[in-house]
């Protein structure tokens, strides 16, 4: 037993479960903004089992892929995909595993559900090569995560209306933004081996304009969106306050290149958590 549960702490490892925490506030925020308030718990568990699912596919295919990257990078090197701890067998099987339950979770919730399954897992996929080409590796990363709260109005509505087009804009350039920003801690790493992050290519005070910008379109998005959606006070102040977390992330990075995990995983954990937090208020006292 105790072996098993070891080879699953090293499977946490390899794709950190719990950064699951910034795709799902914004599946749920579409959920509960489609449903106009509690959407039910057998679809609170679908979406947490085709949240995680997903992410473990991409993260999984990810490290398999980049195992040559990431025996080379001093920041990966001790990762369980070069270490020795998984071999690129169990990683594969991995992947599938989760493939089939993101597919399975679309199957059994509705017909349009199932249809965008698999383009979707395509999508979540190419980011793993995109950084050997194309610098635009960190947009396809935040349209991966974007895809979000549109998989979650489809699963309550089957359709995708306009307010949920506008409020993934918002977050595929939230994390567009902040992988920029966790980008610049492999900027020399990448100009040695020829990867094409946007740090590499145009240096640091390039990224963090290109950062900021993005953040700028992610506050002006998520405005849209709580305008489209119809939302009251609360949804505003999540945008507001939102916009105020995306500048004390910048101002952390911005003097000091270390802070740059506490930015990346700490104030936008938080973010997403806050803005969930304030659109239940928000549609609870509508």
């Amino acid at each position: 037993m105790q072996k098993y549960i070891n080879k699953l702490k090293v499977f946490h490892e390899l794709v950190m479960f719990q950064h699951s925490i910034f795709s799902l506030p914004f599946i749920f925020i579409a959920m509960i903004v489609a449903a106009d308030g509690w959407f039910g718990f057998w679809l609170l568990f679908m979406g947490v089992l085709a949240a995680v699912s997903a992410r473990n596919f991409a993260m999984g295919l990810n490290r398999y892929a980049d195992r040559d990257i990431d025996s080379l990078n001093p920041r990966t090197v001790n990762r369980p995909n070069v270490d020795g701890r998984l071999d690129g067998y169990s990683i594969l099987i991995f992947i599938f595993v989760n493939a089939l339950v993101f597919i399975a979770v679309a199957y059994m919730i509705n017909p349009l559900a199932l249809y965008l399954s698999v383009p979707i897992l395509v999508v979540l996929g190419s980011y793993s090569y995109f950084k050997r080409f194309s610098s635009l590796a960190h947009v396809v990363l935040g349209v991966s995560l974007g895809l979000a709260p549109i998989a979650g109005v489809v699963a309550v509505q089957a359709s995708i209306p306009a307010w949920s087009v506008i409020l993934s804009l918002g977050v595929v350039f939230w994390v567009a933004g902040f992988d920029l920003l966790y980008s610049l801690q492999d900027i020399e790493f990448d100009k040695k081996n020829n990867l094409y992050s946007i740090p590499s290519r145009y240096g640091a005070d390039a990224t963090l304009f290109i950062a900021a910008l993005f953040h700028m379109l992610s506050v002006i998005f998520w405005a849209l969106f709580a305008w489209v959606a119809g939302l009251g006070i609360f949804a505003f102040i999540a945008v507001i306050l939102s916009a105020g977390m995306l500048a004390y992330e910048h101002k952390l990075v911005r003097h000091d290149f270390t802070k740059i995990d506490h930015a990346f995983f700490t104030v936008n954990g938080y973010l997403g958590i806050v803005f969930f937090v304030l659109i239940v208020l928000d549609r609870a006292l509508s």
